[in-house]
């Protein structure tokens, strides 16, 4: 079942996942900390629910600094243990270091590309399997399926939505990186 089909099943309109998928997935993301932040949701998501990722989210903006990379980027052991012991996040030790080795990667890749969203421009268009390549040298806790899902939520690959899907021509509408190319 599509993730259009899954969130078409609710009528209600304040479902997370029929407001992700109406207002978020697959629109081009453009700002350096919503790329950071949807990197971190499908990383957490590896192995859950997404509903579950969804419902936790707001708990995860607070606990990971609004998912600023600069601010995530100086957490220490302290913070380490801290997140282990936080309801608000999946206490997954890998998954927490992860965000902090991810988020100095982002700081690294802003001061040689200017931000994650040029790298990631720079990069386009690749296979998926390229993606892939490219997002493990530079990132932790990234595999196809997280790396497939962060390309399709943010816009840079076709397939979020089908074409019959209402939210389809607003996506088009707002140019993401696949239709371009």
């Amino acid at each position: 079942m599509s993730y259009c089909e899954v969130a078409s099943l609710s009528a209600d309109l304040q479902d997370p996942d029929r407001i992700y998928h109406d207002t978020e997935y697959g629109f081009p993301v453009t700002d350096d900390r919503e790329l950071f932040e949807r990197l971190m949701l499908e990383i957490n998501q590896a192995g859950l629910n997404w509903r579950t990722i969804l419902k936790k989210r707001a708990g995860l903006q607070a606990a990971y600094a609004g998912f600023e990379p600069a601010r995530v980027a100086l957490f220490d052991e302290q913070d380490i243990q801290r997140l282990m012991h936080d309801a608000r996040v999946i206490r997954h030790q890998q998954k927490i270091r992860a965000a902090i080795y991810n988020a100095r990667q982002v700081l690294e890749l802003q001061e040689r590309h200017g931000s994650l969203r040029q790298w990631l421009d720079d990069l386009y268009p690749l296979s998926l399997d390229q993606w892939v390549k490219c997002f493990k040298q530079q990132f932790k806790f990234v595999g196809r399926e997280t790396v497939q899902s962060f390309l399709l939520s943010t816009g840079y690959l076709e397939g979020a939505h089908e074409p019959d899907c209402s939210v389809y021509a607003l996506i088009l509408a707002h140019n993401p990186p696949w239709h371009r190319h």
